[in-house]
């Protein structure tokens, strides 16, 4: 008797599927994710091979996204795609995978500390590019393209930010050769963007903290050549006036 009195109920078991969708949109609607979740689950194993099991799959995909469950909606949607792989909301799939990495990247705490996004591990950024590399690929013409193509250029911004912080990270520590090293890796994998400039600078000052004066030469004479009004080279070269050395 007290086990059956503790018994969870289940108040789905005599819902119908379009039941359940309706409630579980309704949950979404309210931004109650957490509860949206468990519905959608229910949905897609009670409507199994309907195509509205495979729309509770990509509506709980987005769900984990919202819900700020990053490999959850990855996890979710590679499944969907395993299963799908002719489904029409594939663009949409893979718009949501690039989303769900992207916003890992973004991550709560950068709201709270103001670290710069290019400071902290770029691993999904990386898979968020290739999410949304693979849409605008495979699907051109796709609604969501556009958008994919905006965050695209901004996670290489971003990436290439991340490469300068870590080689001025080795500059600081006097690890001079290993700052070039990383400096170079922005210079020649992420064109046009505008880390290279500094990039560029870093390059400068560490052969000029190596002693090593004709490469120094050579990386100011490309750094004046691409950026001829570069405010790195403002104060000839110190980086004092611009405060580059207080960025560290």
């Amino acid at each position: 008797m007290v086990g059956c009195s503790t018994a969870t109920l289940d108040k789905t078991a005599g819902m119908t599927p379009t039941q359940l969708y309706a409630d579980a949109k309704d949950e979404m609607n309210s931004g109650q994710w957490e509860k949206a979740i468990p519905l959608l689950e229910k949905l897609e194993a009670r409507a199994a091979g309907t195509p509205l099991a495979q729309q509770a799959q990509v509506d709980k995909a987005y769900a984990h996204v919202k819900a700020g469950e990053p490999i959850q909606a990855v996890a979710t949607i590679d499944r969907f795609m395993r299963l799908h792989p002719a489904s029409p909301a594939l663009d949409y799939a893979l718009y949501l995978k690039g989303t769900a990495n992207f916003n890992e990247n973004l991550g709560i705490f950068g709201s709270y500390t103001g670290q710069d996004l290019a400071e902290r591990d770029q691993k999904a950024s990386k898979e968020s590019f290739e999410a949304f590399r693979e849409l605008t690929v495979r699907f051109p013409d796709s609604r969501y393209t556009p958008d994919a193509l905006l965050r695209m250029g901004y996670i290489v911004q971003s990436l290439a930010k991340y490469e300068v912080h870590v080689a001025k990270y080795y500059y600081k520590r006097a690890a001079y050769v290993a700052a070039i090293n990383r400096a170079q890796t922005a210079v020649t994998d992420y064109r046009n963007v505008p880390a290279v400039e500094e990039a560029l600078f870093v390059i400068y000052k560490s052969y000029e903290a190596l002693g090593m004066e004709r490469l120094r030469d050579d990386a100011k004479r490309v750094l004046e050549a691409t950026y001829p009004d570069s405010k790195f080279l403002a104060s000839g070269g110190t980086g004092e006036s611009g405060g580059w050395l207080k960025l560290f």
